[in-house]
């Protein structure tokens, strides 16, 4: 099955990186007359408009640039998608490299099922530098956005890992689930993003998909091999499943307060052995 597919590219002041990403979508083997690129822009202030407007010239599909300017990149992912076209909404982010055969390996795992809502793929790193032995140990998987399982194959009742830097997902499944919850706005997760997307899918009765074959590289900067960028990713991921858990049980205010005092206690435990176990690698 060849479905008509909105390519959708949320961005943030990465003009250099999100070049890289639309030329590899520009290589991609599908039918021109079935695509297109959505660039959703959430306030640049760097050259990204100029350069979308330039590399739409030379491209065989329509680019098109979208301006979001209420901050946060769930309300670019989220806008994008009225504006789109296609049967499916392929999301990406702009610091990826695609494989020429991402699509057409997606839209033959998703179309084995009508009930298979949202579908990925392989998300392999690509270091700025040499990673340290303890990134390569403890960081290649969701903590750096990385999926890599030794299945070819997955279809399942439950998320298995899709994640919004490769994921596509049928129009009509995006709009009943209400599309991605909030998340990262400036550096700073205030919800689950496409986990919560996941949770409403899966609630809607829609099915997962992963297909091996289909590949895209998650360029990852020198950074994010730090243990200060671990230690914020680790916040910013209980800023999501905070969001999640409150969703999920509709806390009473004394459950909340109860939950934060615990969980207040135990932080300085949990900073501890995390840093000791480091420290020992």
């Amino acid at each position: 099955m060849k479905g008509t597919v909105s390519i959708i590219i949320p961005t943030y002041n990465r003009c250099e990186l999100l070049t890289k990403t639309i030329d590899s979508f520009l290589k991609i083997n599908y039918p021109a007359d079935l695509l297109e690129v959505i660039i959703a822009d959430n306030n640049s202030t760097d050259s990204t408009r100029n350069m979308v407007s330039e590399i739409k010239e030379k491209s065989k599909f329509p680019i098109i640039y979208h301006l979001e300017e209420q901050q946060g990149v769930h309300y670019a992912r989220n806008s994008a998608a009225k504006i789109a076209k296609g049967e499916f909404l392929y999301y990406t982010d702009d610091d990826m490299i695609a494989d020429e055969d991402l699509l057409c390996e997606l839209l033959k795992v998703i179309s084995m099922d009508a009930q298979i809502g949202t579908a990925t793929g392989r998300v392999l790193p690509k270091w700025e530098t040499t990673p340290p032995e303890w990134v390569k140990k403890y960081m290649c998987n969701a903590k750096l956005s990385l999926n890599n399982p030794e299945e070819e194959l997955i279809i399942s009742k439950s998320d298995c890992k899709v994640f919004s830097c490769h994921q596509i997902i049928r129009r009509e499944a995006f709009f009943k689930a209400g599309g991605y919850n909030p998340e990262n706005t400036k550096g700073l997760w205030i919800g689950d993003g496409e986990t919560g997307l996941n949770i409403k899918l899966q609630k809607l009765g829609y099915k997962f998909a992963y297909a091996g074959k289909s590949i895209i590289w998650h360029f990852i900067p020198r950074m994010r091999m730090t243990q200060k960028y671990l230690i914020l990713r680790l916040i910013n991921q209980a800023n999501s499943d905070s969001f999640t858990y409150y969703r999920r049980e509709s806390p009473t205010p004394q459950m909340l307060i109860r939950q934060i005092f615990f969980r207040v206690l135990k932080l300085p435990h949990r900073v501890y052995l995390l840093i000791e176990r480091f420290k020992t690698q």
